[in-house]
């Protein structure tokens, strides 16, 4: 089954200018769809950086989207980046050109002047327009500004204004086969008086015993209520993780532990 990523690029976030958004924003689109972030990776404006998480992208298989750095000032490397990464040129794309050209125009309008074309400042607009050969565009609602596609990796700005509603448009549409595709269930228990390091046996034979399910350990040392105790769960697809817990249950009852309240999700 195919699996979701995201890639954030923008050194505002790595200095902590700007609180990144879209991780939040992504996860929350993804799990009204019934499908999960499998990854994300935060990048620097740098374009050997870039660059380099790129071609893990293009190559992993997974569905991809990247966040930012596709305008056209010196600071802006992921277009350039997909294309090296791909070893392909960057070239002008006719139908991102003629969007950019459309919004310089209603610009112009709203402003009350005339459209230059060739004005230097409006030439260097449609460099914004310069995409991997083969890439397709994607619509960007908000200002006409495209983003564009390259298989399954695709490339958005880094205003949450413009990539929510982009992001979302794939996800309705491209991958709409997918929704539901990635649901889950956690069933998990509370554990009073035992040590992770004496559970990891255990929980190594559940995971060994019933393919496809994780086994998870959420320990805490202050809670107000349990005081030092262990979240033990599991997770996987709903119909198959009643068996496991309750295996979990067995487990834990002959071991030994004190057990606290039952939770699902």
């Amino acid at each position: 089954m195919p699996q979701f990523g995201l890639i954030i690029v923008g050194d505002e976030i790595l200095s902590g200018k700007r609180q990144d958004k879209h991780m939040a924003k992504v996860i929350a689109l993804l799990a009204e769809r019934g499908l999960a972030l499998a990854w994300a990776r935060y990048v620097g404006d740098d374009r050997a950086r870039i660059t380099a998480a790129l071609q893990q992208a293009f190559a992993g298989g997974d569905i991809v989207f990247s966040c930012g750095g596709i305008g056209a000032t010196p600071d802006d490397h992921t277009r350039q980046s997909a294309a090296a990464a791909l070893g392909r040129p960057l070239v002008l794309h006719p139908e991102a050109a003629d969007l950019i050209r459309e919004r310089m125009r209603d610009v112009a309008r709203e402003q009350g002047t005339p459209y230059e074309p060739d004005r230097p400042d409006n030439v260097h607009r449609l460099n914004m327009g310069t995409f991997p050969e083969g890439a397709s565009i994607i619509p960007n609602p908000y200002n006409k500004i495209a983003g564009f596609s390259v298989g399954d990796v695709h490339f958005v700005p880094g205003f949450p204004v413009m990539a929510h509603p982009m992001i979302e448009a794939l996800l309705d549409g491209r991958y709409r086969h997918l929704h539901g595709s990635h649901v889950q269930q956690e069933r998990s228990v509370i554990v009073m008086g035992a040590m992770e390091a004496a559970l990891t046996p255990l929980m190594e034979a559940i995971e060994a015993r019933f393919a496809g399910i994780k086994v998870f350990s959420l320990p805490s040392v202050d809670h107000p209520i349990y005081g030092r105790h262990i979240e033990l769960g599991v997770k996987g697809a709903p119909q198959a993780t009643g068996a496991a817990f309750e295996a979990l249950l067995a487990a834990l009852k002959t071991f030994g532990a004190q057990l606290g309240p039952e939770m699902v999700r």
